[in-house]
């Protein structure tokens, strides 16, 4: 989002007209399209139709929530609220009527207020305060693994054995900086969004090679609306190369669509999937991502990636050594990254905004795979992945602190709180592609 209300001396928003206007929850769902965007926070109602090319989130991750109840997104996705504070009162156009509900009617309004509860508990147990020592540690034992990446080379020469051994060393630095470059992203270690967001371009630009923008663009619409269908950048798969999800894949057989062979998905998925998503697709995105939008920040601290990369390596493996290693690493990386990141999503519901509560939008959309200190490691805790939905900003290292206040409030309230082994989490991805393209077969044939 990136608005909220500040409220003055007499109660009443700085900026409100004395006699605000009334709306009800029809109204403003009405306003959902490019002509106008509305969103509710707190019972306020927002006039974001021009704004949203001005978010610093990007214009999407706000839009997605035109003609929704916006309250659950902005506590999630903010932590600088003095900031935040600066782009509301020009928005602010009116209120909710005082016969209208506080959650729109839809949704179920108990989750929704005991949801927040439980957040405001959460902020009093003092777990979305980081333990900066945390942080650091992980920083160090990249940078320690970076250089005995080059110790290898310098000290062993290039053979085959030490040669594997730098790409794996330099595989594990890339996956590790992209587990800590989300947490800068997310806002999780620096009480200022803007020392974060610094951070945040050297992890990810220095680090690993790629602009801050680029991730800030896609991932918070991830979190946004996750596994929903032109929300959701990390579903944008479907159904170009895979069909996703048990609902769109039927619909998708039914009319007669085929851009791949779908009943094959869960085979060639290891040959398009965690091999080439990295080396193939994002190595030649990211620049252009960064060209077109003209993020020269970003770009020029993804180009001290490339020269240190240059100048360290150059000199023992000569250029075409060093992109040979590179061009392995990068496969190596892939493989690492996606095996992670969909083993939480891709085997759950995947399917059209339903504009649901965020406690279920997110459990929906995501699960947890089990505990342990291999597991928070190889995955940066995205193994706690509801938790990290659920409250983004959150540092790592509290999930498994507040695993249990969800998993109670999900009993609570029927709603299936997932955790799985880490190999059956990934076996899940295989199963999950096989039964939605079985699924599209025979509705394709047959419906």
């Amino acid at each position: 989002m990136g608005f909220n209300a500040e409220a003055g001396s007499n109660g009443e928003p700085c900026g409100a007209p004395r006699d605000p206007r009334l709306f009800t929850w029809e109204e403003v769902q009405q306003r959902s399209g490019r002509e106008q965007r509305w969103l509710v926070i707190n019972r306020k109602v927002y006039d974001i139709t021009q704004f949203c090319r001005r978010h610093p989130g990007g214009s999407r991750v706000i839009s997605h929530y035109a003609g929704q109840d916006a309250t659950d997104p902005f506590m999630a996705f903010h932590i600088d609220k003095v900031l935040v504070r600066k782009y509301m009162n020009s928005l602010l156009i009116g209120e909710l009527a005082p016969d209208e509900p506080s959650i729109e009617p839809a949704k179920n309004a108990s989750l929704s207020m005991e949801f927040r509860e439980l957040r405001t508990v959460v902020e009093k147990m003092g777990l979305m305060k980081p333990n900066r020592l945390f942080f650091f540690g992980i920083l160090f034992h990249i940078l320690l693994l970076d250089l005995a990446a080059w110790l290898t080379i310098w000290y062993f020469g290039t053979s085959l054995i030490p040669y594997l051994t730098t790409a794996v060393l330099l595989c594990t630095v890339q996956a590790q900086a992209g587990w800590l470059q989300h947490d800068f992203g997310h806002l999780s270690v620096f009480s200022k969004s803007r020392w974060n967001h610094l951070v945040h371009k050297f992890v990810i630009g220095h680090l690993k090679g790629a602009p801050a923008s680029w991730w800030n663009h896609l991932h918070f619409q991830h979190h946004a609306k996750p596994n929903c269908i032109r929300k959701d950048p990390d579903v944008n798969m479907h159904p170009l190369f895979f069909t996703l999800g048990k609902k769109l894949s039927v619909e998708l057989g039914v009319q007669k669509k085929k851009y791949m062979p779908y009943n094959h998905q869960h085979k060639y998925f290891f040959l398009i999937g965690p091999p080439a998503l990295i080396p193939i697709y994002f190595q030649w995105y990211i620049f252009y991502f960064a060209i077109q939008r003209k993020q020269w920040v970003d770009l020029a601290w993804m180009l001290t990636f490339y020269i240190r990369l240059y100048f360290t390596y150059v000199p023992f493996l000569g250029l075409q050594g060093l992109v040979g290693l590179f061009l392995l690493v990068r496969f190596l990386e892939s493989n690492w990254f996606v095996w992670v990141t969909q083993m939480n999503h891709i085997p759950m519901t995947v399917y059209y905004d339903q504009n649901k509560d965020w406690l279920s939008t997110q459990l929906q959309a995501t699960c947890n795979v089990h505990q342990s200190l291999f597991n928070d490691w190889f995955s940066g805790h995205l193994n706690f992945q509801i938790e990290h939905h659920l409250f983004p900003t959150m540092p790592r290292h509290n999930y498994m602190k507040v695993a249990p206040l969800v998993k109670s409030l999900c009993t609570k309230y029927g709603i299936e709180y997932q955790s799985k082994p880490l190999l059956t989490a990934f076996a899940d991805i295989v199963h999950s592609l096989k039964e939605s393209g079985e699924l599209w077969l025979n509705a394709y044939l047959h419906k």
